[in-house]
């Protein structure tokens, strides 16, 4: 083969390697084109309730230079608890007692220089929790406001701040996740019909996580989801990102 035909053939490879190459470029930017020609957006989806269970928690505690006749004591307290609550209504189930926390006691002061000294042993101070959950929000509400009672009859107790929850979140979740969706489709139609198109196939969702604030507050949305228990009225919101093909 002379050198005349082998440049010939050098630039007819040439050339088909350009045309090729051509059309991989002219693939890629179609291909390219077609994955940028989607909408994204996103859809809120949110309810009111009302808690239909709640919680609430108390202590009680007795000091005593010996451990047996602060047990007694406590026990007597306990009893005096126990008897209230059943008077208010309260099921004996739903009452629970934990067990007991006993701390030694010491006395102890601060040295000429300044230093922290345990001195002798004083007694020990026994702790005991009661906590109620039950589906009777309202009557649990007024117990925890009238606690006091309790004080009154000489006992140290201390009450907490009830809690609430709602034991048909699953259900509530689902129906706005329902309205997110719903939200969103609607959202991206309206894009597609103002720019001249009309949605494709859907290539993705993705679901945030649920928050539950109690309403209109200033509460702020948490990375991992907000569950506010403090509040017997609530406020739940979820939001649902799609992204659609358009035509």
């Amino acid at each position: 083969m002379n050198f005349m035909n082998k440049n010939v053939i050098a630039v007819a490879i040439g050339a088909l390697g350009f045309i090729l190459g051509l059309s991989f470029l002219g693939n890629a930017i179609k291909n390219r084109n077609k994955s940028e020609n989607t909408i994204a957006v996103t859809g809120l989806g949110s309810k009111q309730f009302t808690s239909d269970l709640i919680t609430w928690s108390g202590s009680f505690s007795k000091n005593n230079s010996d451990l047996k006749s602060a047990y007694d004591e406590l026990a007597m307290d306990r009893k005096v608890i126990n008897d209230y609550l059943i008077s208010k209504g309260i099921k004996q189930n739903e009452i629970v007692f934990s067990s007991v926390d006993i701390q030694k006691q010491f006395r102890s002061y601060n040295d000429s220089n300044g230093n922290y000294v345990q001195g002798e042993f004083s007694g020990y101070n026994l702790t005991q929790n009661v906590s109620i959950e039950s589906k009777e929000v309202g009557k649990i509400e007024n117990l925890s406001r009238n606690i006091t009672e309790i004080i009154n009859r000489g006992i140290e107790f201390t009450s907490s701040s009830p809690s609430y929850f709602y034991t048909k979140l699953a259900t509530v979740k689902q129906e706005m996740i329902a309205s997110a969706t719903k939200d969103a489709k609607e959202r991206a139609e309206k894009i597609a019909e103002n720019s001249g198109s009309s949605l494709g196939n859907l290539k993705k969702a993705t679901m945030g996580v649920i928050q539950i604030t109690a309403p209109n507050s200033n509460e702020d949305y948490s990375y991992g989801g907000t569950f506010n228990t403090s509040s017997k009225e609530k406020e739940a919101s979820i939001t649902i990102k799609l992204e659609y093909e358009v035509n």
